[in-house]
């Protein structure tokens, strides 16, 4: 006996009304309101940062003082870099003030952050004071050190009270010591900050990295060789980004004490630019050495994080 089995049709539930007030937004859609705060901020980007960037590039192509119609000379301000020897002087002294500030930085951040890493009772106070001349204005750094670096500053009166006077010296005044005696105060406001990249890069670290690394009879320097430095790779990357730009931008402290002097014995691309566009008023001059300090920075920057993108694949 053959029963017929009726099926009943599945229902469909309806669809979801439409919110009050609006058309139904598609999966795919961007809320306006997303998109309010994303352009206001690329256009006040574009009106402040791309677009005097992109002028510096076309002025860097003319002889212009500032008052009168730029006059297009192509790469005439280029070719007279060549021939001009405070621009070697101030290329010379910007590479060495690079390898100096940036690997002393980098050097002292490091290992500070590798003896205060471990939470013990102090250290909560001796990273807060090496962090504290961040906050300092550069402006402000450099007075207090110019006062130390007087005749009958601190640093000479030290060098005495301990029976060195024959090396007390007009340290911002000799051609020999006013490019490094620039250099401290410079490292003494960076080193906490690069501090605070490491602390955060060695927090990220797996403990069980190190407890293995131990099993294995791996000793301090095999672990940090090994195990720290490979996981602080993306750190160092950062690292080397921020001490390459405030490399290249340093002015404030140079200016503040020595003005790029005596006799541009510390002179920077970065003071000398400066001075040339707005003491000279050379500004298409002044915007060409801008265009090769951008130059540098990117050149040293790209090639790094390219070389440590392929090193990760």
């Amino acid at each position: 006996m053959n029963v017929a089995v009726r099926t009943v049709p599945e229902r469909k539930s309806p669809a979801p009304p439409p919110p009050r007030g609006g058309r139904a937004r598609g999966p795919g859609r961007t809320p306006p309101l997303v998109l309010a705060f994303l352009l206001l901020p690329l256009l006040a980007e574009g009106v402040w940062v791309f677009w005097p960037a992109l002028q510096g590039f076309y002025l860097a192509l003319t002889d212009w003082d500032g008052v009168s119609a730029p006059e297009f000379i192509g790469l005439g301000n280029f070719g007279e870099m060549v021939h001009d020897e405070v621009f070697r002087t101030a290329a010379v002294d910007t590479v060495l003030w690079l390898v100096l500030f940036g690997g002393l930085s980098a050097l002292l951040g490091l290992g500070a952050a590798l003896l205060l890493q471990q939470e013990r009772r102090g250290v909560g106070f001796y990273r807060a004071a090496l962090f504290l001349p961040v906050v300092f204005s550069l402006v402000a750094t450099a007075l207090v050190w110019q006062a130390i670096y007087q005749p009958d500053g601190v640093l000479n009166q030290l060098l005495e009270s301990v029976g060195l006077e024959s090396l007390r010296h007009a340290w911002l005044a000799d051609q020999d010591t006013a490019l490094y005696a620039v250099i401290v105060p410079a490292l003494w406001r960076q080193v906490g900050y690069v501090m605070v990249l490491y602390l955060a890069g060695l927090k990220g670290i797996d403990p069980a990295l190190y407890e293995a690394a131990r099993v294995d009879g791996a000793g301090r320097w095999q672990r940090f060789r090994y195990v720290t430095l490979p996981q602080l790779r993306s750190v160092n990357a950062v690292v080397l980004s921020v001490i390459i730009i405030d490399s290249l931008r340093s002015f404030d402290v140079v200016w503040s004490l020595t003005r790029g002097g005596p006799y541009h014995s510390s002179e920077l691309l970065s003071t000398y630019m400066y001075s040339t566009a707005f003491q000279s008023l050379r500004l298409g001059y002044g915007s060409a050495l801008a265009v090769v300090i951008f130059i540098l920075a990117f050149g040293v920057i790209a090639s790094y994080l390219v070389r440590a993108f392929r090193e990760a694949d």
